[in-house]
């Protein structure tokens, strides 16, 4: 299904969407080929072209004007979006004239011209992203040459390892990899409700919170998405949100991040108070609420430098002495084997420690920081159907009530 759904989005071409878009939002063969300044013959074989390589209608045609199926409409509300990013894309850019020129550049603008930029971003050669894209690396060039042209910008550079893209120019085919996804989602939505295909969800989990929440609800979720593929990608934090703008995930579940840019934002499912755990048994048990004096005796398995986990550790012994910390890692399977097998410490959440059997909370006197958790997208994004029900499934398994109730369990 993958190879079939490339082949039809490198089948479709800007002119058409363009086309399609005119009609769309004029309900009108005729007015949009007006518009577009071409014959109605034409703008009516190239969106029949288009309707083809869909695999649906996505126009109704009346004695009063031509007007979006609900497929159509699907495809209509992320052509929109995909041009609106291109332009803000080359507005970034600096394209000469500003918005009007950005507008002007995205018009004369080919898919072949994108996906050039786009795959050198991704694999760094000509000789590399050719063989990618089955074309020859003339062709490649010949497409890299048009779109400098068309810009007017420089985006490529020569070096000793050979055209190399600008700072610049990786920005913007970034962004652009992000418009041409919409035509993706598209695609593969109509798709899925014409039950014709398999629906595919791309998830990010943090190493610490995503991982167990996304265990507590994906049996569900795959139960009642009986075609859906999920591809779960595990990274740190400042990885993962890289991969989140880049569109290399579709969203991502855990601790929600302190810092954050403008272009991220976070839906907070519910707080999740930070814990100190150490196994079963534990000496420090027998204490009741103990002090600093009593956690610097042991060793700490800490998080990694910048992480939410590892700002609450420092907190906890700023001004004082620290313990040893000989072991640094955000690998939850990791932390659970040091610390249940000895006399360690660490920090978890109280949602983390719910799902632990050989670990528990170890009572101080301090009071720990109250991170949230939840689920952080790209601030323009559309999601999917499929997106909405995995999103709702998540909001409906985390509830305050149930990490606090954890919490009180703990005690």
């Amino acid at each position: 299904m993958q190879e079939t759904l490339s082949q039809r989005l490198d089948a479709i071409s800007f002119r058409q969407l363009r086309l399609f878009e005119s009609v769309g939002r004029l309900n009108s063969v005729r007015r949009g080929s007006e518009e577009c300044n071409l014959s109605q013959p034409a703008v009516t074989q190239a969106l029949a072209k288009l309707e083809q390589l869909i695999g649906v209608e996505l126009f109704e045609r009346r004695a009063s004007g031509s007007y979006l199926t609900p497929a159509g409409d699907i495809l209509y509300r992320r052509v929109i979006r995909m041009f609106k990013q291109l332009v803000d894309a080359l507005f970034e850019l600096e394209v000469p004239g500003g918005q009007v020129g950005a507008d002007a550049v995205v018009h004369r603008l080919t898919r072949s011209q994108v996906r050039s930029l786009v795959a050198l971003i991704e694999h760094g050669t000509f000789a590399a992203a050719s063989r990618t894209l089955q074309i020859t690396e003339a062709s490649l060039q010949r497409a890299a040459r048009d779109l400098e042209g068309n810009l007017r910008k420089t985006i490529f550079y020569r070096s000793a390892e050979g055209v190399m893209v600008t700072p610049a120019g990786m920005a913007c085919g970034r962004r652009m990899s992000l418009a041409l996804q919409e035509i993706d989602w598209a695609i593969n939505e109509i798709d899925v409700a014409r039950d014709m295909g398999e629906s595919r969800i791309t998830i990010g989990a943090l190493p610490f919170g995503g991982s167990v929440l996304l265990a507590s609800v994906l049996d569900e979720f795959l139960a009642s998405q009986p075609k859906v593929d999920v591809r779960i990608a595990n990274e740190s934090a400042s990885e993962m949100m890289q991969r989140l703008r880049e569109g290399k995930v579709d969203l991502v579940v855990g601790l929600t991040q302190e810092t954050m840019g403008d272009d991220l934002v976070s839906q907070t499912l519910a707080e999740t108070p930070y814990e100190v755990v150490g196994r079963r048994g534990h000496p420090l048990l027998e204490h009741g609420r103990v002090s600093n004096a009593d956690l610097i005796r042991y060793e700490w398995v800490v998080g990694t430098p910048g992480s939410n986990r590892r700002n609450c550790f420092d907190g906890l012994f700023a001004g004082g002495t620290r313990p040893r910390t000989p072991i640094v890692t955000s690998a939850l399977p990791v932390i659970r084997h040091l610390v249940a097998g000895s006399d360690r410490l660490t920090l978890m959440t109280s949602y983390e420690l719910q799902y632990e059997s050989l670990l528990v909370r170890v009572p101080i006197e301090q009071t720990l920081p109250c991170p949230t958790i939840g689920i952080t997208t790209r601030a323009d994004w559309l999601p999917t159907t499929l997106h909405k029900d995995f999103i709702n499934l998540v909001k409906s398994r985390v509830s305050t009530r149930s990490i606090l109730a954890a919490r009180r369990s703990a005690a």
